[in-house]
């Protein structure tokens, strides 16, 4: 079967067709690819050409929510044998010789890579095909017993935990989730995973509010603003990336609370009410993609105490790439999309 792969090539150009087998280097592994989640920088390419300051100029394999098996292992030894389950870690770390940031946070390494970003030129393929080249020190075993879709939320939620995270001690908190796509989905279980006292999601949708109460979290209509403002929570997470939800969130702030803003917003100035900041004296904290909270996130996953019942509400297989971009554009209908790379056998 060939290596059919999901490739970017322009705004409204996405296309499902086979490239070449990889050729890893000597510190590189083979994996063959089982899950894909579909993010929403993959659906920027797909729509716009672009995510935020990356810009498509060539082809690009888009992916890096992956999960797989290694098909032929790192030839210097290092990584996991062959025939080994495992989740994909999509960073690599680079400075840029001039700008200085922490050596102990990875993730604000100024000159990164990530899998599947057009940010530098030539683009950083992603993993979105059924075998891949990857750098065995991106892999992470996944423990006996935990399954290959599953395993599919481990790289999101790395990014909900590390966001949480931000905020230090959630045990205990009363929490508010602004945004109730995957990640806010996400962020919701980590808190109840973490302990808070009372978990909130807020959103527009109906499908996302269903899915979070499943989980026992407290479902509040976004436009509901008394309510969002009645919630004085301790920590705050917005995770819609939106300017309405950004006031939302210090809006649902309790006095002396902490707002950890981890959907990314738009470029350039952002409204806020600082002013309701300031007098309430709220910690605002960014929060960028995470380090090694991937390792933690896993376990959780394995041992069940990371609860992501109903968080994926679709896979489909590669081939129909193009229908699975437009569910997991549309919050009303889905949640977390997975794109299915196992290949069937004949007949």
């Amino acid at each position: 079967m060939g290596n059919t792969a999901v490739v970017a090539h322009a705004a409204e150009d996405l296309r499902v067709e086979d490239i070449p087998e990889p050729t890893p280097q000597h510190d590189e592994a083979i994996v063959q690819i089982a899950y894909g989640g579909i993010c929403g920088s993959d659906l920027h390419y797909w729509q716009h050409g672009a995510a935020g300051a990356s810009v498509l100029r060539e082809p690009m394999v888009l992916g890096h929510e992956v999960c797989g098996t290694v098909l032929v292992a790192a030839a210097d030894g290092s990584g996991p044998a062959a025939g080994v389950d495992v989740a994909v870690h999509p960073l690599t770390p680079h400075g840029d010789g001039v700008t200085p940031w922490p050596r102990d946070r990875p993730n604000l390494a100024p000159a990164s890579t990530y899998l599947g970003s057009a940010l530098h030129l030539p683009h950083t393929q992603g993993a979105f095909a059924r075998r891949v080249s990857l750098p065995a020190r991106m892999l992470r075993t996944l423990p006996a017993g935990l399954d290959l879709r599953t395993a599919a939320l481990a790289e999101p939620a790395a990014v909900a935990w590390h966001g949480l995270a931000q905020a230090g001690d959630v045990r205990g908190a009363s929490v508010a989730v602004i945004g109730g796509g995957p990640i806010g989905q996400l962020v919701a279980a980590a808190a109840q995973h973490h302990g808070a006292r009372s978990v909130v999601l807020t959103d527009l949708q109906e499908l996302p509010l269903a899915l979070a109460a499943r989980r026992g979290v407290h479902a509040v209509d976004a436009r509901d603003a008394d309510a969002i403002a009645g919630l004085h929570a301790d920590v705050v997470v917005e995770s819609s990336g939106t300017v309405p939800g950004l006031a939302s969130a210090v809006s649902a702030a309790g006095r002396g609370g902490t707002v950890v803003m981890l959907g990314l917003q738009r470029a350039g100035e952002v409204p806020a009410p600082l002013a309701t900041a300031i007098t309430r004296e709220l910690r605002l904290v960014g929060s960028f993609r995470f380090g090694d909270e991937l390792d933690e996130v896993i376990a959780a996953l394995a041992a069940g105490s990371l609860d992501v019942t109903g968080i994926v509400t679709h896979a489909f297989r590669v081939e129909d790439a193009g229908e699975a971009f437009r569910v997991a554009a549309d919050p009303g209908a889905s949640s977390k999309v997975l794109l299915d790379f196992t290949e069937r056998p004949a007949g």
